[in-house]
């Protein structure tokens, strides 16, 4: 489906300038999804927003891979949310996310400029599709996790190699290339499966090969793979100061993902499979395949649409379709299948909806029809989320309760999966698995836990999900004699009992 004729680069003079109203049109778009997502800065910590500030606020060199916590995570997502813990906590990671969603929806808007030069709309319709996602609650945009904040790194990168496809001077490709290579690892090095911009850059680089633009090829490669290289060198070497080696990098977000997708294949519960049937229906309400099934579905070929220009490079939706299937195989080899897993296909939509722009501009009006009804839903959801908000969850009475009764120097544990409660409860853990997944891969007997509980250092307070520590995947049998003898159940909150540790006799 090319539309590339020559095999060489026709010089041409560049389009012409986009009226001022259009950049306009953007930072409206940028400001109208702030507002959107302005409900969030109140919401209550979801588990992994608390957990990751609580692992970044203690990361130093301690006694497992981040301080004393072990978590499946790259290095610059925890390091952002420390920037996020010396900023306030809940608050200065909402205000993270804010910026993380404005900076988004105006690198979109400078994308559907670059990929649809000949189409005045293209900025602020590219724009608006990744303010209405990035913003969606169906896409579990309420929460900021390693998604989110992946976003703008992936869509700068994309933006880069975009760039780098022009006809500026060679020195100023190559500077193009290297910071999408720098881009594109950071982006993985926030969430690790977040490789589109190695995909599009890696599209980019066959077609120039299939072009027999051998040294174009070359350069492309060569600069991209020293800008990702000079970022990985430096996020390693900032992370060992912190006390977290590359070997014990590699485990966490490599190796362990595989044993992880194998634990849950084999023994996952009925909730996996319902949140997988959720993810799809929430992707289908969202009105987001409105915008591929648009942009790829035949149709007659208008003349004229492209410019000599547009024909020495690739087919904008032959990268885009190369991002968007990579984003949605990532979606699936997820496994566990929450909300925010669809965040990851933003980039892929932005560059869906700039080839539609660059190729289809007359269909665009369903596009805009989609956005138009993918906000209206957002603004409901939002408003769901509010009422929700008012109702206090059982996690939320526990660190209450945590916080009126714990005396300083305490400890506490989770069972398993939810470490928001220790970060608003003010507690630490002296067991260094936070969330549920981890514990079925590197503790299934609960070896570790039960050792810790038998201890001098044992928690203070262990929290359990039900009256038993067993969850799928977790043999509790020889914890739970150990929870009874050494603590006594002092309350419940819903499903979750408090446990206290026992007093020697005589004490307090």
């Amino acid at each position: 489906m090319s539309s590339a004729v020559v095999t060489r680069p026709a010089p041409s003079p560049p389009p012409a300038r986009v009226p001022a109203a259009r950049w306009r049109g953007v930072a409206v778009v940028a400001l109208a999804a702030a507002l959107l997502w302005l409900p969030n800065l109140l919401r209550p910590l979801s588990s992994d927003e608390g957990g990751f500030l609580l692992v970044a606020s203690q990361w130093s060199p301690g006694t497992s891979l981040y301080g004393n916590y072990w978590v499946d995570r790259p290095p610059l997502l925890i390091g952002l949310f420390q920037l996020a813990d010396e900023g306030g906590g809940r608050t200065g990671l909402r205000l993270l996310g804010l910026l993380a969603v404005v900076v988004s929806v105006l690198l979109a808007g400078r994308i559907g400029r670059l990929a649809a030069p000949h189409t005045s709309a293209a900025p602020v319709l590219v724009a608006a599709t990744s303010a209405v996602f990035v913003t969606a609650p169906l896409f579990g945009a309420s929460e900021v996790d390693g998604e989110l904040l992946a976003v703008p790194w992936v869509l700068g990168g994309m933006l880069c190699v975009l760039e780098a496809l022009g006809s500026a001077p060679r020195r100023r490709k190559r500077l193009r290339w290297a910071a999408a290579g720098a881009a594109a690892m950071a982006a993985a090095l926030v969430k690790q499966s977040m490789v589109e911009v190695l995909v599009l850059a890696a599209v980019v680089i066959a077609w120039l090969v299939v072009r027999r633009r051998y040294a174009d090829a070359g350069e492309a490669a060569a600069a991209f793979s020293l800008g990702a290289v000079a970022l990985l060198g430096t996020v390693l070497v900032w992370a060992a100061v912190h006390g977290t080696d590359p070997a014990g990098l590699w485990d966490a977000v490599v190796v362990f993902r595989a044993e992880a997708a194998a634990t849950i294949s084999h023994e996952s519960s009925p909730a996996t499979s319902h949140r997988a049937a959720g993810l799809v229906a929430s992707f289908l309400a969202s009105g987001a395949l409105v915008v591929p099934a648009v942009a790829f579905l035949p149709g007659v070929r208008r003349r004229g649409v492209l410019g000599a220009r547009d024909r020495a490079l690739p087919d904008v939706r032959l990268l885009a379709g190369a991002v968007l299937a990579w984003e949605l195989v990532g979606v699936a080899l997820g496994g566990s299948y929450w909300l925010h897993y669809l965040i990851g296909t933003v980039p892929g939509l932005v560059l869906v909806a700039a080839a539609l722009a660059a190729h289809r501009p007359a269909r665009t009006r369903w596009v805009v029809a989609a956005l138009t009804y993918g906000t209206a839903v957002s603004l409901v959801a939002t408003a769901g989320l509010a009422v929700h908000d008012r109702d206090v969850p059982p996690d939320a009475a526990v660190a209450a309760y945590l916080v009126a009764h714990e005396h300083p120097g305490d400890t506490g544990v989770v069972g398993f999966g939810n470490p928001a409660i220790l970060e608003n409860a003010h507690l630490t853990s002296p067991y260094p698995e936070l969330w549920s997944l981890p514990v079925r891969v590197r503790d299934p007997h609960l070896a570790e836990l039960t050792r810790i509980l038998e201890s001098s250092d044992r928690p203070s307070w262990v929290v359990v999900d039900g009256t038993s520590l067993a969850t799928w995947g977790v043999d509790a049998t020889a914890a739970d004699p150990v929870l009874e003898r050494e603590y006594q159940w002092v309350d419940t909150e819903g499903d979750l009992r408090i446990y206290r540790r026992r007093m020697p006799p005589g004490a307090g």
